[in-house]
C-alpha cells in the first residue's frame, strides 16, 4: 500500500475519532452534572445525607441510562482509536521498508 493511501485512511479515521472522543468527554462531564441534579432532587424528596442522595441518584433510571450511553461512547472511541493505531503501524512498516531499500541501494551502489 502506498503512503498516500495510508495517510488518507488515517485522516478519515481522525475525522471519526474527534467526534467520538468529544462525545465521550461530553457524556463523562454530563454524568457529574446529572448526578448533582439528581442529588438535588433527592434532597427535595427528603433525603438529607449526601451519601443517601448519591445512592438514590445513582440508582435512578436516568443515571443508569447515561452510564449505558457512556459505555457506548467509550466503545466507539476505542474502536476508532485502535484502527488509527493499526494505520500508524502500517506507516511504520512502510517507513522501515523504505529505509531498508535505501540501505540496500547504497550497499550496491545503485
Amino acid at each position: 500500500m502506498e503512503i498516500e493511501e495510508l495517510l488518507e485512511r488515517y485522516r478519515q479515521l481522525a475525522d471519526r475519532y474527534a467526534p467520538a472522543k468529544a462525545n465521550r468527554e461530553y457524556i463523562d462531564e454530563y454524568k457529574k452534572t446529572l448526578l448533582a441534579l439528581l442529588m438535588k432532587d433527592a434532597e427535595r424528596s427528603g433525603v438529607s445525607s449526601a451519601a443517601g442522595q448519591e445512592r438514590d441518584s445513582r440508582a435512578r433510571p436516568e443515571y443508569v441510562e447515561l452510564l449505558d450511553g457512556l459505555k457506548q461512547a467509550v466503545l466507539e472511541e476505542e474502536k476508532v482509536r485502535y484502527h488509527m493505531k493499526a494505520v500508524e503501524w502500517e506507516i511504520e512498516i512502510w517507513r522501515t521498508k523504505q529505509a531498508n531499500e535505501r540501505a540496500e541501494r547504497r550497499a550496491y551502489g545503485a
